[in-house]
C-alpha cells in the first residue's frame, strides 16, 4: 500500500469486513483473512497515513507522528480544532475565495490543505516554528499534488499577488517564530485572512499569538486588519477569556457554528 493507514484501524476495518461479509453467508475470501493475519503479526510504526473525506470526493492525505508529544513538539499529529475548522471553511467557501491566507502553526496541514483544495483561495502561506514540523508539512503538501514556491522569510512581494485568478493557489512555507517575528516579516506576506487551529496551551503561547495578531492588524497597506478565524477546544474557560481580553481592538470575535462532517481514516 502506497500510503498505509496505522495499523490498529486497518486491524480494526478488516475485522469488520470479515464481520459483514461473513453476515451474508457468501463464499469466505481467502484474501481478506491472510490480510488480516498480516496486519494482526505487523508491529505499529511511530508514524503512518492519514487520509480526510472531502464532500467533493477528493481527499486530503498525510503523513502524521502517532505520538501526540514526539520530538518535543505537538505539531506532528492532526487536532480536532483542525478538523473542525477545515469543517466550518468548507461550509463557507467564499471567505477564502480569491484570497491571501496565511495560517499560523499549520502542524500536519489538514486545515490549510482542505481550504487549498476547495476554497480556491488565490496564496495560502502555512507556517510554523519546529524544523520537523516543517519538515512534515512540506512533505504533506507536496503529497497532496500542491507545488511549493519558495520559503517565505522576507519576501519582496506579497504571496500570489500576480496570480489573482489562478485555478491552483500559489502555496508557500515559512519559518515563523511568534515571539521573534517582525512587523516588517508578516508586512511582507500581506494576508487577507489569518486562520489558526488548536494552538492556544497555555498563557505563554496565547500571548505570543495575540502579539502576532496585533502586529498584523497594524502592517496591512490598507491599514486594516485582517478577518482571522482561530479554533481551539476551550479546555479552560479562563484562558479563553484570558486570550478574548487580551486581543481587544480592533478584534470583534463571534463564535461560528459547523455542521459539516470530515471523514478520516
Amino acid at each position: 500500500m502506497r500510503h498505509p493507514p496505522p495499523v490498529k484501524y486497518a486491524r480494526s476495518f478488516l475485522s469488520e469486513l470479515i464481520r459483514k461479509h461473513e453476515a451474508v453467508h457468501t463464499e469466505p475470501l481467502d484474501e481478506l483473512y491472510e490480510a488480516l493475519a498480516k496486519v494482526l503479526t505487523a508491529e505499529e510504526s511511530t508514524r503512518c497515513h492519514r487520509s480526510y473525506l472531502l464532500p467533493s470526493g477528493d481527499a486530503v492525505t498525510l503523513a502524521e507522528s502517532l505520538a501526540i508529544i514526539s520530538h518535543g513538539t505537538t505539531g506532528l499529529v492532526t487536532w480536532n480544532a483542525a478538523l473542525y475548522l477545515a469543517e466550518w471553511a468548507l461550509e463557507h467557501p467564499a471567505a477564502f475565495a480569491h484570497r491571501t491566507v496565511l495560517e499560523l502553526g499549520s502542524g500536519a496541514g489538514l486545515t490549510g490543505l482542505a481550504i487549498c483544495k476547495t476554497c480556491r483561495p488565490r496564496a495560502f502561506v502555512f507556517s510554523d516554528c519546529h524544523s520537523l514540523v516543517l519538515e512534515q508539512l512540506r512533505g504533506n503538501i507536496l503529497l497532496n499534488g500542491f507545488s511549493l514556491e519558495p520559503s517565505v522569510s522576507t519576501p519582496s512581494e506579497p504571496p500570489g499577488h500576480d496570480t489573482p485568478q489562478a485555478e491552483s493557489p500559489r502555496v508557500t512555507v515559512a519559518r515563523l517564530d511568534w515571539d521573534v517575528v517582525t512587523v516588517p516579516q508578516l508586512a511582507a506576506l500581506q494576508p487577507d485572512i489569518v486562520i489558526a487551529a488548536d494552538v492556544l496551551y497555555c498563557p505563554e503561547t496565547l500571548l505570543s499569538l495575540v502579539g502576532v495578531l496585533q502586529k498584523l492588524s497594524a502592517c496591512r497597506k490598507d491599514q486594516r486588519a485582517p478577518d482571522a478565524y482561530v479554533a481551539f477546544t476551550v479546555r479552560n474557560p479562563e484562558t479563553y477569556q484570558l486570550f478574548i481580553t487580551e486581543l481587544g481592538e480592533p478584534w470583534a470575535w463571534d463564535r461560528l457554528p459547523s455542521t459539516a462532517g470530515l471523514g478520516g481514516c
